[in-house]
């Protein structure tokens, strides 16, 4: 007999086995000798009361044999050497799984990758940090993986409607994942982790006959009477394909451009902007588990917050337990924040995004831009928060309860951002729609939840990069563009995805729509 069965256990109860299989035998009123096994289908934790507990939902297998948790299988085939092929541009989440479904679909995918490998990267963001170089190409925004691999690995969405999120998580167990990440309410592989998986997966795709190219910057696309005959990259010249995806990041500026340039319509959109806001860590703890101190048994705790202030919505993205604030600009002269925490997250501070929502009344001034108006407003804010920092990347910053006192801080606290703070007036940076909101919010946040609101908090700006602010129009049944034959605007650089996990369903859905289109 097998039974499900959901338990409620105190953190060092649900850390122990023992005590699990005797919880277990209570609850189905059996002999513990009579469970061969038990598989963990879901761990979550309840903090809502006094005491902080995690909740088990086990799958108990009762005087018969034990059975391993099932795994999907993928068949990774080799591709024929007169496959159709694919370009798809970008090598992040959605590019990568693109480029696998497509060679599970017996078609080639040729990964056009503007940035390094995921290793060469790595020294271009020790640069970033250490000296204030950044290289336009390689950085925390491109590269191989895209931004997710050097900004945290959390693998939580809510977008179960455009996928199936299992078989995206069995995807990255499959390349090296934990299994935990299968159960866990909340998954994160980290990013000290995640550069490994994103090198099994290029590995994969090469074994099987697709190609990848790093440092191939496309300037352009190839088109013929509304049809893409493939794209030119500034250094290898033309790739052939009648099949393109545009998987890009929210930060390829320079596609926006070349797509306006060329004709090819694109749009603007709302997107998001802010400060990144970091708290000691044992702050946080202490406010959401409702003790002094979370012992050995809780991870460091997250939290998750939204507002309406003033008609707008103000809420928590990206939140980084145990987490490092990093510059994630990917041009000199423009400074953009973003967090991220490794897999044990045992940093002793806690980041997260705090961002106010941004429409096309706030893109006025750049309206002559057309459909890059919020792209523009994006850089010019960047560019603001770049100069009050002084340079170097160092970034501007000030206290939480001094910036809703419109008062500059006369020190910053300890921060985990290597480049440096400068204490500044963050109202006199940040554009007047954000920064009202944004301190009306913080003292409900301290409302809502005890300490919050403290001038051990400090924020740092801006936070700018939390979506696209440009959406690629594709058909709703097609996936493509509606005035470009074979060209499929993917994830979140088009405006379809939020996240790795939705960015990769996205990927494998468009590359489904390019079989049924061949």
């Amino acid at each position: 007999m097998i039974q499900q069965i959901s338990l409620k256990l105190k953190p060092a109860e649900a850390a122990n086995n023992a005590f699990i299989l005797e919880a277990a035998a209570a609850e189905l009123a059996v002999k513990k000798q009579s469970i061969s096994g038990i598989q963990t289908l879901k761990r979550s934790i309840d903090a809502r009361s006094r005491q902080a507990y995690y909740v088990l939902t086990l799958k108990v297998f009762i005087d018969e044999p034990f059975q391993q948790r099932e795994h999907l299988e993928f068949n990774f085939n080799q591709v024929r050497a007169n496959a159709p092929r694919a370009i798809i541009i970008g090598a992040g989440p959605a590019g990568l799984f693109a480029a696998l479904k497509l060679i599970e679909l017996g078609i080639k995918p040729i990964v056009l990758e503007r940035g390094k490998d995921v290793r060469a990267r790595r020294r271009d963001l020790a640069q970033l940090n250490k000296t204030g170089t950044v290289n336009p190409d390689s950085n925390y925004c491109f590269g191989e993986g895209g931004a997710g691999t050097y900004s945290d690995g959390k693998l939580y969405t809510r977008s179960n409607k455009r996928g199936d999120i299992n078989r995206i998580l069995q995807l990255f167990h499959h390349f090296g994942a934990e299994e935990n990440i299968l159960f866990d309410a909340h998954p994160h592989i980290g990013t000290n982790k995640l550069p490994h998986i994103i090198t099994a997966m290029r590995e994969q795709i090469i074994a099987c006959g697709g190609e990848v190219h790093f440092e191939q910057k496309v300037d352009r696309l190839v088109l013929t009477k509304g049809k893409v005959k493939g794209v030119q990259t500034q250094q290898s010249g033309v790739f052939d394909a009648g099949h393109v995806i545009l998987a890009t990041g929210h930060s390829a500026r320079d596609i926006f451009r070349m797509l306006h340039e060329q004709h090819v319509l694109v749009e603007a959109k709302p997107f998001a902007l802010g400060v990144r806001i970091e708290h000691p860590q044992s702050l946080i703890d202490s406010a959401q588990y409702h003790c002094a101190t979370r012992g050995d048994y809780l991870p460091p705790a997250s939290y998750s917050l939204v507002e309406q202030v003033e008609g707008r919505g103000v809420f928590s993205f990206c939140m980084c337990p145990g987490g490092i604030i990093a510059p994630a600009s990917t041009d000199p002269g423009e400074l953009v924040v973003n967090g991220w925490s490794p897999s044990k997250r045992n940093n002793p501070y806690a980041n997260s995004g705090m961002v106010v929502t941004v429409d096309e009344q706030d893109f006025e001034i750049f309206k002559e831009a057309g459909p890059l108006a919020g792209m523009l407003y994006q850089q010019s804010v960047e560019r603001d928060c770049y100069e009050a920092g002084g340079g170097k990347f160092v970034a501007p910053a000030q206290r939480m309860a001094d910036f809703v006192n419109n008062k500059t801080s006369a020190s910053l606290p300890g921060c985990s951002y290597i480049p440096g703070l400068n204490s500044v007036n963050l109202r006199e940076v940040l554009p007047a729609a954000v920064h009202t909101r944004l301190a009306g919010a913080f003292q409900a946040f301290g409302k809502k939840m005890r300490g919050y609101f403290t001038n051990e908090a400090v924020l740092v700006a801006t936070e700018s990069r939390t979506s696209s602010p440009v959406r690629i129009p594709r058909d709703k049944d097609t996936l493509m563009h509606p005035q470009v034959q074979g060209l499929y605007p993917c994830g979140e650089g088009a405006g379809y995805a939020g996240g790795i996990v939705s960015a990769a369903m996205d990927g494998e859905r468009v590359a489904l729509a390019i079989s049924r289109a061949i």
